[in-house]
């Protein structure tokens, strides 16, 4: 049986900015925060870390010389996890577990030691170990001096949400008291931009609005990545130190009709969500922050089997990636953190080329992902 978890911090790194203050800011700007930028001679939209960001990476890379070998991946994580652990009041080597999933992993690393090899014929001695999934959460550990398990996971862009089902599991289970989870992103590389012009998915907008996540009507595919890392500490029960309460969980699977694509009323979608609501009515849930990644199949799926699921009750619909494109992995933590910001400011942030929806009060969120192989996650989470 499932017991309630709290949330008592979330921290991120993202283009939405550095601190908490900055994030909230960036989501009511209404702006995007896409550039283009030249990879291997393509010039493609991407939105990457701030410049305050950038500097703090570079400082964390050049403040021990153990860093430098390391992926954006892993820093961004790692700058992310202290955020997050100072917040919650943590000790540096307390015992907590710690789950730090990513699509990707390190693929900036990855292309550049692959390349090396190319003309040399030889690997770097680093090359394996800093390019290893496993790499983030052991770096994580390494960096805030923990003392509890260490779990790294790809499960393609549903990671972070099920790195947070991992940690609850933990919590539940009596096995840990507290968990660090989230997920870590540097996607922006020109193989990865690459694959998913490959798909056909990339965005070629040239209007105000780069990605059209969420915009039902769109008549072309409109993804774009984006670099980010989002981090919740967990702790077992109710709380006082809490912010918001996770009370409902649910994943599924589904078979595949094709390689990238869920079935067309996203059956795994309609599983997950019948799952975290659990007992209780639709009706209680007043907003959902989609996964919505941009595409056309992708959007719509989501949106239909939400209407299975909600019917005539239809909840405030939402996204972020309009502003911070696709973070693969890292994507729903970042969906978390702005469902918990809502909830703390009792304020809904409205996509703004959707239709106008009528603003309530906010008492329970539901927050989607999914991901390649069509696993998706829904968490609801409650404000204090």
């Amino acid at each position: 049986m499932f017991t309630p978890v709290s949330i008592v911090s979330i921290a991120s790194v993202s283009p939405l900015g550095d601190s908490e203050a900055a994030v909230w800011q960036s989501y009511n700007s209404q702006k995007h925060f896409f550039t283009k930028s030249d990879f291997n001679g393509n010039e493609a939209w991407g939105a990457f870390q701030s410049d305050n960001i950038k500097s703090e990476i570079e400082l964390l890379r050049n403040a021990d010389n153990k860093y430098r070998s390391l992926d954006d991946s892993v820093l961004f994580a790692i700058a992310a996890s202290r955020k997050a652990v100072a917040k919650a009041g943590w000790a540096r080597n307390d015992v907590f577990g710690i789950n730090i999933g990513s699509s990707r992993g390190a693929t900036n690393l990855f292309e550049k030691h692959f390349e090396s090899f190319l003309q040399n014929g030889k690997a770097a001695t680093l090359a394996s170990p800093t390019t290893t999934l496993g790499n983030i959460s052991s770096w994580v550990a390494h960096d805030l001096q923990s003392a509890g398990p260490e779990i790294s996971h790809s499960i393609t862009c549903s990671t972070s949400l099920h790195a947070l089902l991992n940690g609850i599991a933990w919590l539940n289970s009596g096995m840990s008291d507290k968990f660090l989870v989230g997920g870590s992103e540097a996607p922006l590389t020109p193989f990865t931009v690459a694959q998913m012009r490959a798909l056909k998915i990339y965005s070629a907008e040239k209007d105000d609005f780069p990605s059209r996540a969420m915009d039902f009507n769109k008549q072309k595919n409109s993804m774009i990545l984006g670099e980010g890392a989002a981090i919740c500490c967990l702790e077992k029960g109710i709380s006082d130190k809490a912010i918001a309460i996770i009370s409902g969980i649910g994943y599924a699977t589904e078979v595949l009709e094709h390689n990238t694509s869920i079935s067309t009323e996203a059956d795994c979608f309609q599983k997950s969500m019948k799952m975290a609501l659990g007992e209780a009515n639709p009706t209680e849930i007043d907003a959902i922050v989609m996964h919505a990644p941009g595409t056309i199949k992708g959007d719509l799926t989501e949106f239909r089997a939400i209407e299975k699921v909600f019917g005539n009750h239809k909840p405030l619909l939402t996204t972020n990636k309009w502003q911070t494109g696709h973070t693969f992995g890292a994507s729903g933590i970042l969906s978390v953190e702005m469902a918990v910001m809502m909830l703390e400011k009792q304020r809904f942030l409205d996509v703004p080329f959707g239709e106008p929806q009528q603003p309530r009060m906010l008492k329970k969120i539901m927050v989607n992902s999914v991901g390649f192989g069509g696993n998706a996650v829904s968490v609801i989470i409650d404000s204090i």
